[in-house]
């Protein structure tokens, strides 16, 4: 199961950049089962080191800007909203206690990561910049 949404997300998130100073692709993210996941367990899972800043976000508070739809958008955008949509409805579908992780300050790491079928972890990361 966790190829499936593995490939679901890579396929969802192809040439989706987030936006914030720096434009970041997304990567797909997998651990096996892991349990409940927990700041601590994830800055364990990517090693950094324990006394790092994470903060909690809710996958909507996350991807609010970017799934809104604006009267100014044009055509491209509107697809690319369309996109991000999709990428949080495969996510929500897809992944159970789903959460988003920001690691770090200014130059942040994001991890959105939620508990497959099967109780494995998996999810996206992107960077982001904010000054």
């Amino acid at each position: 199961m966790t190829d499936s949404i593995a490939t679901q997300l890579k396929q969802a998130s192809k040439n989706l950049l987030f936006l914030s100073e720096t434009d970041a692709p997304f990567e797909v993210v997998t651990w096996p089962a892991q349990g409940e996941l927990t700041p601590t367990k994830l800055l364990q899972l990517t090693e950094y080191p324990p006394d790092a800043p994470v903060e909690l976000r809710t996958v909507d508070e996350f991807f609010a800007i970017a799934t809104a739809e604006e009267d100014w958008h044009d055509e491209e955008e509107r697809e690319t909203v369309q996109r991000f949509q999709n990428l949080v409805s495969i996510l929500k579908q897809n992944l159970s206690q789903l959460q988003v992780y920001r690691v770090g300050s200014i130059e942040i790491d994001v991890y959105i990561i939620g508990v497959t079928d099967g109780g494995g972890l998996a999810g996206l990361s992107t960077k982001l910049v904010e000054t």
